[in-house]
């Protein structure tokens, strides 16, 4: 039989950016929602948390991952829970789980979020019985949820599912009219079940897995506005969700997803596109879309958000395994031959080949998310051990080579086995209050799920906390704390049209209690770990020891003292899947 829970005597964050923090007990009934928050009077047949010296925070919430795959395997999706994310939204970038044969979505996925093909498609094939975003729904609410969860629609899945994959993948080929009038009916669909909005992706880096369409790019690329004109429009009625990625080489159509969401003359469209870092390879981008971006909505009363992560975007890499190679022909070549490597081999010794991209490498004018400076990339595991803990820029050096020779060298000798790192965005802690401040940015864009061995962030929220608590502690604060929860949890939960991320009476208790005497351990280390679920699949994870002392969903206890429950993700359901609110 379930007791109502008490927590005593913690710092109590609302949500609110305004509602200053104090003490405060808070009660929870045994439907899991919040009775009463203030001073509370308890008996003996009451649980006692004490939380004195430490903060009770909402949920935070991830509005940008990869996690369709992972989800099915393992519901309780541990790496983002243990860190205090009790609600995220999957369906990203164009891509998601619903609507198609198990190898079209595997092919549509594993490539360009780099999750393990020979595990998404085997668990797909044996799992998927469903053909619509209501049947998803319901798959989803019946896994032993961890938490919560939200989903867009992703254009891609849609496409696909309505053309076929063969024309969906052809340049200049339209849907029909029919076809078209089918994409709307499905959309609208999923919206009366609560799907927050439709995903798409205009960046050429995302290509097709498989054999039958390697290095297609994916189905919502080949998309025309005005074809998508349609979809946006019933976005805009129901107010529902527009998340986009721009054409990262060109860029020019960012202007597209601005226009889209501007208001003149008629209702404004919620859009949100990524992402708004401090680029090293490109210092222009941060004041350029930060400008735009208030611009935008400021003279044509749009309601437009950019994306961000709150932290540096340091990536890492097994030789040349990683989508930003797309962002350049030479690399682009060397990414199609990834099945054929002797051909990409004999493709790398070409004199030819490499002048191009020496050429395109050190171009200061393209454009560019790496910034492909080989001075700032560091070997961190190598067979070769003489090699670790060097750049490749003093490697050549040592060598007397041309640093773009001895990079492709070494490509060509490991392959894999070369592993290196480099940050590639939001490396200057002084550009933190542009970005954490900006009126029309979400703290996001984690990627979680996606990136296996490439990158992580599942632990963003924490991190952004303590860098803002460094700021206040120098006597130079970015912002306050209850400004920084709240752009954490309450601002997306709102801005979603989501019942989370706000510790209110009434409201459904997703919490976590903070130690902020522990904030030392929010490092930006990485270490290696696996899923589990995934035979044992290794992944980049984030550890903080100790400074999560628990995390509840619905009012239960998912995470306590660096553990997880007995029965989490296998028995029991602790979460429950978000419908967006006012649909």
């Amino acid at each position: 039989m379930k007791k109502q829970i008490v927590i005593k005597n913690g710092l109590f964050f609302s949500g609110s950016k305004t509602e200053k923090a104090t003490i405060k007990d808070v009660l929870i009934l045994e439907d899991g929602r919040i009775g009463k928050i203030g001073t509370i009077t308890t008996d003996k047949d009451v649980q006692i948390i004490d939380a004195k010296g430490k903060w009770v925070v909402p949920g935070f919430i991830d509005s940008h991952t990869h996690y369709d795959a992972e989800l099915i395997a393992s519901p309780g999706l541990k790496e983002s829970a243990r860190h205090g994310v009790t609600s995220i939204i999957l369906g990203s970038c164009s891509v998601s789980a619903i609507y198609n044969s198990p190898e079209d979505i595997s092919d549509s996925f594993t490539r360009v979020e780099a999750i393990p093909r020979d595990i998404m498609l085997p668990l797909l094939q044996k799992e998927k019985s469903w053909t619509n975003a209501k049947q998803w729904k319901e798959y989803v609410n019946n896994l032993p949820l961890g938490i919560n969860v939200a989903s867009f629609v992703g254009h891609s899945d849609l496409r696909m599912k309505v053309m076929g994959i063969d024309r969906s993948l052809k340049d200049n080929e339209t849907a029909t009219k029919e076809e078209q009038e089918t994409m709307l009916k499905m959309l609208n669909n999923a919206l009366d079940e609560g799907f927050i909005g439709l995903s798409t992706m205009d960046n050429p880096w995302d290509k097709m897995d498989g054999d039958r369409y390697w290095s297609h790019k994916t189905p919502s690329f080949y998309s025309s506005w005005k074809e998508r004109k349609p979809l946006i429009e019933l976005l805009r009625k129901r107010d529902a969700i527009l998340q986009g990625a721009p054409n990262l080489v060109t860029r020019i159509n960012v202007i597209n997803y601005m226009l889209a969401s501007s208001g003149i003359f008629r209702k404004p469209l919620k859009t949100t596109m990524i992402a708004l870092m401090d680029l090293v390879g490109d210092r222009y981008i941060l004041p350029l879309i930060s400008t735009a971006t208030r611009a935008i909505n400021l003279l044509t009363n749009a309601n437009f958000r950019m994306q961000s992560p709150p932290c540096p975007f340091t990536v890492y890499y097994d030789g040349v395994d990683s989508v930003m190679f797309e962002e350049f022909p030479s690399g682009e070549a060397l990414r199609h031959l990834a099945k054929k490597l002797d051909e990409r081999n004999d493709l790398i010794r070409d004199p030819k080949f490499r002048d191009a991209f020496k050429k395109e490498i050190k171009n200061k004018f393209a454009p560019k998310v790496w910034h492909k400076d080989l001075s700032k990339s560091l070997i961190i595991d190598c067979p070769d051990q003489s090699l670790i803990g060097k750049n490749f820029y003093e490697l050549a050096e040592e060598k007397q080579q041309h640093p773009v020779d001895f990079f492709l060298d070494t490509i060509v000798k490991y392959d894999k086995k070369i592993r290196w790192t480099t940050t590639i965005a939001n490396d200057r802690i002084e550009k933190y209050d542009q970005i954490y401040n900006h009126p029309n940015n979400l703290i996001s864009f984690s990627d979680a799920g996606a990136h296996l061995n490439n990158m992580a962030f599942y632990n963003f929220p924490l991190k952004m906390i303590k860098i803002v608590q460094d700021s206040i502690d120098k006597g130079k604060p970015i912002m306050t704390m209850e400004k920084c929860i709240w752009r954490l949890t309450k601002e997306q939960g709102d801005w979603f049209g989501l019942d989370c991320g706000h510790l209110a009476e009434g409201k459904i208790a997703d919490l976590v209690i903070l130690d902020p005497t522990k904030f030392d351990a929010i490092t930006e280390a990485v270490e290696m770990g696996t899923i589990k679920e995934f035979d044992n699949y290794d992944r980049l994870v984030n550890r903080n020891k100790d400074t999560v002392s628990r995390v509840m969903v619905g009012g239960q206890t998912i995470f306590e003292n660096n553990h997880f429950v007995s029965d989490y993700a296998t028995t029991k359901k602790y979460g429950r899947f978000l419908e967006k609110l006012h649909r």
